[in-house]
């Protein structure tokens, strides 16, 4: 097994190691700082499967995480999972593929009390911003 624990030649344009410890580590499995890798484990990991403080990849398990399945306190993804929602779960694929663009826009309000008035049918309350307009729901 070829483990890589140094920081030589660790970077985004060096070949992977099957498995990378330290700062930026680059392999097949990365545990570190900032790993990167297939399977990453860290405070900042990028992958495939991404477990930290904030994981950016498919999967992720993390306080932030950012991908397509995320579970963690602050997520963003195609099937969410955190605490702070309150029915523990948020699937954006069903508003948007059910939607044509008019029904999109509709959700963007003039004033933050129509927004919230409105949240109550996506299952959230509160509103956020959204440029000049606002949306329903805490966060987006």
């Amino acid at each position: 097994m070829e483990i890589n624990k140094n920081k030589e030649n660790q970077h985004c344009g060096t070949k992977p190691k099957k498995i990378a410890f330290g700062i930026a580590p680059l392999g097949i499995v990365s545990i570190g700082i900032v790993p990167m890798g297939v399977i990453s484990i860290g405070i900042v990991p990028m992958g495939v499967f991404s477990f930290g403080a904030v994981a950016m990849g498919i999967v992720n398990l993390s306080v932030v995480g950012m991908g397509i399945i995320s579970a963690g306190i602050t997520t963003m993804g195609i099937w969410e999972y955190s605490p702070n929602s309150q029915n523990n779960h948020h699937n954006h694929s069903k508003q948007i593929s059910n939607s044509s663009k008019e029904n999109m826009m509709s959700d963007l309000f003039y004033s933050k009390q129509e927004a919230e008035k409105a949240a109550s049918k996506y299952g959230c309350i509160g509103a956020h911003k959204m440029g000049e307009k606002w949306m329903p729901c805490k966060m987006h």
